[in-house]
This record gives C-alpha cells, sequence and structure tokens, in this order.
C-alpha cells in the first residue's frame, strides 16, 4: 500500500467516525494516531498531516486527551508535546462509557417514577431501565474479559 493509499484510508475511517459523532477534527487527529508509523506524534506533526492549523489541533488533541484515547509523553530535550495512541484505549474509552449508561439508567427510573404501572409508557421505560441495568452489570466482565484475552504472556 503506498504512502497516499495509506492516508486515504485514514481519511475514510475519519469520515466513519464523524458520521459516529465525533467532531470531524478529532476524527481527523484520531486517524492520525492510528495510521501513523511513528512511535509520537507532536500537534505540529498532525497538523502537517492534515493540513490544517496547529490551533485546529489543539481542541481535537484535548478532546482525545479527555477521553483517555492519548496520552502525553515527555520528551526530554524538546520544546514540543509528544503524544500517543494508549495501549488500552479501547478499553478506556469502552469505560467511560459508564456514565452514558448510568445517565440513561436515572433518565428511565425518572421516567417510571412519574408514570402509572399500566401505562405503555411506563412499560417501556421499564424495559429502558432493565437493559442499562443489565448492561451496566456485564461491562465489568466484559473489560475484564478483554484485559484476560490480551494480556502481555
Amino acid at each position: 500500500m503506498s504512502d497516499q493509499e495509506r492516508w486515504q484510508a485514514a481519511e475514510r475511517l475519519a469520515l466513519v467516525l464523524t458520521e459516529g459523532g465525533l467532531q470531524r477534527m478529532s476524527a481527523r487527529a484520531l486517524a492520525v494516531f492510528l495510521f501513523t508509523d511513528a512511535e509520537t506524534v507532536t500537534m505540529g506533526d498532525i497538523a502537517d498531516r492534515l493540513g490544517v492549523s496547529a490551533g485546529s489541533v489543539s481542541g481535537a488533541v484535548k478532546a482525545l486527551l479527555s477521553v483517555g484515547l492519548i496520552e502525553r509523553l515527555p520528551a526530554p530535550g524538546s520544546r514540543r508535546e509528544h503524544y500517543r495512541l494508549r495501549d488500552d484505549a479501547w478499553a478506556t474509552l469502552f469505560s467511560t462509557q459508564n456514565t452514558v449508561v448510568n445517565v440513561m439508567l436515572q433518565a428511565a427510573e425518572t421516567g417510571i417514577a412519574t408514570t402509572a404501572s399500566g401505562d405503555p409508557a411506563h412499560a417501556r421505560l421499564t424495559r429502558m431501565r432493565d437493559f442499562y441495568e443489565f448492561l451496566l452489570g456485564e461491562l465489568p466482565g466484559l473489560l475484564r474479559r478483554w484485559e484476560e484475552k490480551h494480556a502481555p504472556r
């Protein structure tokens, strides 16, 4: 695969991530982290690769840091900050979804409390609550199995 084909694939992935709800610049920056052959990248590297300003990359890097997908690394002797995709990026991201699951669970509980038991809305909200309770209960075991499967041997 040529370098051009590699980066075209990265841009296609970024488009899919954007369609999935990620901010466009964060998706493009994440694609750089996924497709680079460098051990670490700087904001300048990302900006150069994407043909954008360093300022637009700054917000994307902050967003990726905040959800735990990338990490900042010490770079002795360098005035630039270096970043890389975390080894546990996907499990970390998935773990942060617990907050979303809890919000949905609380929303369902609130709805159940405001509807009568014979009301179709009550039944739908109860099913919603049951689903999110199930999901919340399954997440720890799922993540544990993932870690066991991918633990260094």
